[in-house]
Formats: C-alpha cells, structure tokens, sequence
C-alpha cells in the first residue's frame, strides 16, 4: 500500500523529486499528522456523494482524505507551482478537480453551481493564516449553499470566532460568523502536526446548522455589528453615534431602544440574537456598505 501525503518521508521525496520549496508568503504549512487529517474528515463528516470546497490543496493531504471518503472535491489552490506535483499525488482520484486561481479573485458560486447544480457544499480547508479573514468573508458573502464549514485557523483566531458575549475574545469576527451558525472548536491542531513547523498552534474550528438568512440581511447586520465594535470601550450608543453613518444619535438611540438594548451596554455585552434584531430596527446603511465591502 502506498504511503499517506501525510507522511513526512512522502513530502521530503516530494520536494526532491520536484526541487519544491515551501512558500512562507502563501502560508504553505503541510499536515504530518494522520489523526488529524482523518480527524477533520470525521468532524465535517464527509461521505460518498458529498461536495467539497477545499481552499488550498497544497500536496493533496486533505485532498486526499476527502476524496477516499467518497466526495466529489473542487480546490482552488493559488500556487501554480504545485500544478505538476498535485496531477501526480491525485491521479488516482477521479472527482477531484484543482483550479488554479488566487479564491478571492474567484467567482465559486459560478464555479460551483456549473458543476454542481441545486447541490449544498461542505467547506473543508487549512486556510493560510495571512489571509484567514478576508478569505471567511469572500466565502461567506457569497451566496454559497453551504452546508458546514470545517476550517483550520490559528487558534488564538478560533478562541476569538467562537467566543460568547461577555469574553474579552468577543468582537465583531465572533459575532459575523455566529449569526451564520453555531460555532464550536471541533480539534486542537498543536504546531508539530505541520511542515515546516508554523510559530503557534492552530484549531479546526466547526460551522454548522446555518440559519439561511438573506445576505443583505446578513451584510446589514455586520455593518452595525463593526461599527458597534470600533470603539470598545464606548457605550453602544456612542459607537454607532460617531462611525459614520451620518445619522442623528437620537435616530441611533430610538433603534437601540426598539431592539431592546440599553444604549450604555457596550458592544461586547450584546448577544448574537440582540444584534440581530437591531439590525432589523437600524436605518438602512447602503453608504457604510458600499465603502466597506469585504472587510471585517
């Protein structure tokens, strides 16, 4: 039987077979530990049949797994370095296909859909830390079905997305991605399952049972969740008084009041489900919008 990508004698004869080298700029830290690959699969419960969005495929270790389990796996991976190196270690792997683009320059409802027609998709990736948020958000405004989400991150970043009200490690990106589902830790990833060894240690943080709510319901909503976060130590009143939304305070205090919200709670007090319904209670933020897109 042929040796798991996961063994580090697999990627050693890798990276002399093809004179690679790992790219810090992209965040290439590659998975040597077997429990954990099998374990991601196990958490985000991958079968037969499933369709897979991976983020970065690197030598195909995820890859791997998710296509043994059955899935049909759609990778986009930017380094078209490992064109020749992934057509090797996945040839056996035929619902597999790796597209070569940087994802958020990428389009992947339209990918998606074209390939996989009225099908929800279940997101699977190691995701590089330098570009763990602005990748979230690109995912999560796009109007994907998505199904779960099984992300591996920093752990510090996980400890924060999953973070209730009242902890010091809640904020906006705690907030942005619990309105969307219930977010837990699913596996604790120490810094010596990867090659090369990454500085910290990592986290497999899990997303599921998505409320499918309307995405500019949804982006409503992060528009008043940043600006309530931008001053922390402010009342919420305050905070969505002086952000910029070029609305009087006493507009501000009235949607605070309807919502149920005392205006002299901070930003870090509020629950999901109480920022949820001051969106519904806040004037339209269309300008806020426009000029922040993308951005948590």
């Amino acid at each position: 039987m042929n040796k798991r990508l996961y063994s580090p004698a697999v990627i050693r004869d890798i990276q002399k077979k093809w004179g690679f080298q790992f790219q810090k700029s992209l965040g290439q830290n590659f998975l040597i530990d077997g429990n954990i690959v099998r374990g991601i699969g196990d958490s985000a419960d991958v079968k037969e049949g499933d369709v897979v969005l991976e983020i970065g495929a690197g030598i195909g270790t995820l890859t791997e797994e998710l296509a043994l389990r059955g899935a049909h796996v759609f990778c986009v991976e930017i380094d078209e370095n490992l064109r020749p190196i992934l057509e090797e270690t996945l040839a056996p792997y035929d619902k597999v296909e790796i597209f070569y683009r940087d994802v958020l320059k990428t389009d992947l409802k339209k990918e998606l859909s074209a390939r996989f027609p009225g099908k929800s998709v279940k997101v699977v990736a190691n995701l590089p830390y330098y570009v763990t948020t602005p990748i979230l958000v690109h995912l999560l405004d796009g109007e994907l079905p998505i199904e779960s989400m099984h992300i591996m991150v920093q752990k510090e970043m996980a400890t924060r997305m999953a973070a209730p009200p009242g902890n010091k490690m809640y904020g906006s990106i705690s907030v942005f991605l619990q309105m969307r589902g219930d977010v837990k830790t699913a596996l604790h990833v120490p810094r010596t399952c990867f090659m090369p060894q990454p500085k910290v240690d990592s986290a497999v943080l899990a997303v599921t049972n998505f409320t499918g709510e309307h995405p500019e319901t949804l982006r409503q909503a992060e528009a008043v969740v940043r600006a309530a976060f931008s001053k922390r130590r402010k009342t919420v009143l305050n905070a969505l008084s002086t952000y910029g939304f070029e609305l009087e305070k006493e507009d501000v205090q009235k949607a605070l009041v309807d919502s149920g919200i005392e205006p002299t709670r901070r930003a870090e007090t509020i629950t999901v489900e109480e920022f949820r319904v001051l969106a519904k209670n806040f004037p339209k933020v269309t300008k806020e919008l426009k000029e922040n897109d993308g951005k948590l």
